[in-house]
Parts: C-alpha cells; sequence; structure tokens
C-alpha cells in the first residue's frame, strides 16, 4: 500500500486526518445474539487482537466493558435499553436520525485524555442486508472497522474483507496497516498525515 492509500483511509471527509487506535485492553460485551454467533464475534475480536498484538480483557477497570455491541431489529428498540440513555447523550434525536436515515448500523467512539480509544458502542439494525451476511463476515467487517479510527468513508466503495476460498478473511494490506498501527513505537493518536508515512515505512519493513 502506497503512502497515499493509507493516508487515505485515515482522511476524514472534511480533509482532516484522524487516527486513532486503543489505548487499553478491550473487553467486548454483545448483546441481542444467540450464544453460537455470541462465540463467533468473540472470537472475531481474538483473532484482530492476536494480528494487533493487543490484550482483550475479560472487564475494563473503568468502564466494566468498553466495547459494546447491539444487535436489533428497530432503532426504536435502543431507547428501552435501560441505562442506555446515560451512556449516549442525546440517544433520542441519535435514533431519530437514524431511522430517518434507514440506517443499518452506526458507531460511536470515545477518546481518553491522550487522544487513544477509550471505548466504543456499535449498533447492528439487522435488516435484509446484514441478515444476509454470514455470521463471521458480518463480526469480522465490525470487529476491524472498531480497532481503529478508520475515516468515514474508508471501506465505502471497498470492503476491508477478502474471499480466500471458501472463507471470508481480512484483506491481507488492510492487516499490515492494523499491524503496523499497533507497533509499540507508534503513537497511539495521530493528526499529521506524515503519520501514514511512517505507517507505510513499517508496513514495508514487514514484508
Amino acid at each position: 500500500m502506497t503512502p497515499d492509500q493509507i493516508e487515505a483511509l485515515f482522511t476524514r471527509s472534511d480533509g482532516t486526518y484522524a487516527f486513532a487506535r486503543w489505548g487499553r485492553p478491550i473487553a467486548p460485551i454483545v448483546f441481542g445474539v444467540t450464544d453460537e454467533a455470541l462465540s463467533v464475534i468473540k472470537g472475531a475480536w481474538e483473532a484482530v487482537a492476536m494480528l494487533a498484538g493487543h490484550t482483550v480483557a475479560e472487564t475494563d477497570p473503568q468502564l466494566g466493558a468498553n466495547i459494546m455491541m447491539f444487535f436489533f431489529h428497530d432503532w426504536g428498540e435502543l431507547l428501552e435499553v435501560p441505562g442506555l440513555g446515560r451512556l449516549i447523550p442525546n440517544l433520542d434525536s441519535m435514533v431519530a436520525q437514524l431511522q430517518s436515515a434507514d440506517a443499518n448500523q452506526y458507531r460511536i467512539f470515545r477518546f481518553d485524555d491522550a487522544g487513544a480509544i477509550q471505548a466504543c458502542f456499535i449498533f447492528l439494525r439487522m435488516d435484509r442486508v446484514l441478515s444476509k451476511q454470514p455470521a463471521e463476515t458480518l463480526a469480522l467487517s465490525q470487529v476491524v472497522q472498531s480497532f481503529l479510527l478508520w475515516s468515514d468513508h474508508a471501506f465505502q466503495s471497498q470492503s476491508p474483507l477478502a474471499l480466500a476460498g471458501e472463507r471470508t478473511v481480512l484483506r491481507p494490506d488492510i492487516a499490515d496497516v492494523i499491524r503496523a498501527a499497533y507497533d509499540p513505537v507508534m503513537p497511539a493518536t495521530a493528526n499529521d498525515p506524515s503519520h501514514a508515512l511512517r505507517l507505510s515505512a513499517r508496513v514495508s519493513k514487514h514484508h
């Protein structure tokens, strides 16, 4: 991947460069799925964490769980989740916006004082499109998109996943970027495009 291609992955539609990775072990919790799907989703978190050299924990000392994934059929269901309004300010207006946009997914990141990712809320309305995806594909795609702060249009034209025979896997170039981004010598957050050059140098070093 060229530095320009990497830069595009973290350049938002307003033209600003914004990169962040997790600054703490991840502790995911999943609502609204069967036990079978739960083990697939947990497996996806563990696989990407292993790739990144990052840690998965049972709990987060401050938050209990710092990744919350919600699977549901109607945005209105979120308004009935006890305590969610305390975690997500303006939950009512968020739900109204997502309903009017007919959205099927939404992610909210929270950051610590240093700018690293501290928490992530992932909302998935299981419409016809998402329901058709195999659990492995859906889980891996969501985990990858929550492991770094990617640009808001990074994966609009091309998925972060690829087919390898019968299996859906992480695209090797995206896997390389995640691995480089979590290299201990790299910063947890960056707002300057020169960061993409450093990522690119680490990617080519590993090849």
